[in-house]
């Protein structure tokens, strides 16, 4: 137990911790873009795995990272698209066309990964490389674990009050909050409601894939079936637990990224843990939070609810 505090050890949790802590983010801010605006799209971990293998397809056939990049955030775009259409157009209830789509994305990534490996080898690829900020990466202990990151982390940062002054700071985000609480006073202004809230789920969604295309191309070098194993519903947990606002989800987000990287060192170190307690941890605290969180809600009044022009 006393190795698992070493110096060393708790340097490797904390960069750890950011590593793992980047594609929840990046997801998380789409999804709050997307919440906010009325919409509660449970097809958070269908968006992000769509987004990792788009991003696998892309590096391992034209091996550009970038351009994988930004074709996973097109596929992300997309995929709000068709979920955009069928609950701000079609009115289909959003909790089964999110689930719907999580099920179709699970299933087409499989199949079309089967067709593009055909039984051969599975192609690999060399992933994004850490990016030292001059002089910040140089402070002692909080340099290398802050500011030696790939860079889309420093993005992901960026990110958040990037999202915050957007909603709070903007006339278009009053009006996607706008969106959330009170459509109707849209409505009656001559606003297209269903028009912003398409806008949102494909804005939201393209920072969701992205949110994939990092976990694949910065933690791994391969894709397997159900590669996001769950992280779109730590996600959709991340935003209960911030309560819908940035400053929140992100502190979720890291915590959720800090118990994460502990499971991993403890079984680094040998701890006589059992090694499905070490996977559960993160999940048995999202449990929890949800139980300590369920009289205390910021979410949009009209989340969820498909709006109907009287």
């Amino acid at each position: 137990m006393n190795y698992l505090f070493s110096e060393a050890i708790l340097l490797s949790i904390f960069a750890a911790t950011i590593r793992i802590l980047t594609p929840l983010l990046l997801s998380a801010m789409g999804e709050l873009v997307i919440q906010r605006s009325g919409t509660w799209n449970m097809g958070v971990e269908g968006t992000m795995l769509s987004g990792a293998f788009v991003a696998y397809f892309i590096v391992t056939y034209t091996g550009s990272l970038w351009s994988a990049v930004m074709v996973a955030i097109v596929a992300g775009a997309l995929a709000g698209a068709l979920i955009a259409f069928m609950t701000a157009v079609m009115r289909v209830d959003h909790f089964i066309t999110g689930l719907g789509f999580n099920l179709l994305a699970s299933g087409l990534t499989l199949y079309c990964f089967q067709s593009y490996i055909q039984g051969r080898a599975q192609p690999t690829f060399s992933g994004f490389e850490d990016v030292p900020i001059p002089l910040l990466s140089a402070i002692p202990y909080l340099g290398p674990v802050l500011f030696v990151q790939p860079a889309l982390t420093y993005l992901g940062f960026l990110i958040v009050p990037g999202v915050w002054f957007f909603l709070y700071r903007t006339r278009y985000g009053l009006e996607l909050r706008c969106l959330g609480e009170n459509p109707k006073s849209l409505d009656v202004k001559g606003l297209n409601v269903a028009a912003r809230q398409t806008l949102a789920l494909v804005s939201g969604s393209a920072l969701t894939a992205l949110g994939g295309a990092f976990l694949m191309l910065a933690s791994s070098d391969r894709f397997v079936a159900d590669f996001t194993a769950g992280r779109g519903w730590i996600v959709i947990v991340a935003l209960i637990a911030g309560n819908w606002r940035p400053g929140g989800v992100f502190v979720a987000v890291a915590a959720f990224a800090f118990l994460e990287a502990l499971a991993t060192h403890m079984q680094v170190v040998g701890l006589a843990v059992p090694h499905q307690a070490l996977l559960a941890l993160p999940y048995l605290a999202s449990i929890i939070i949800l139980m300590s969180l369920r009289f205390r809600s910021g979410q949009p009044a009209k989340l969820g609810v498909p709006y109907l022009r009287e």
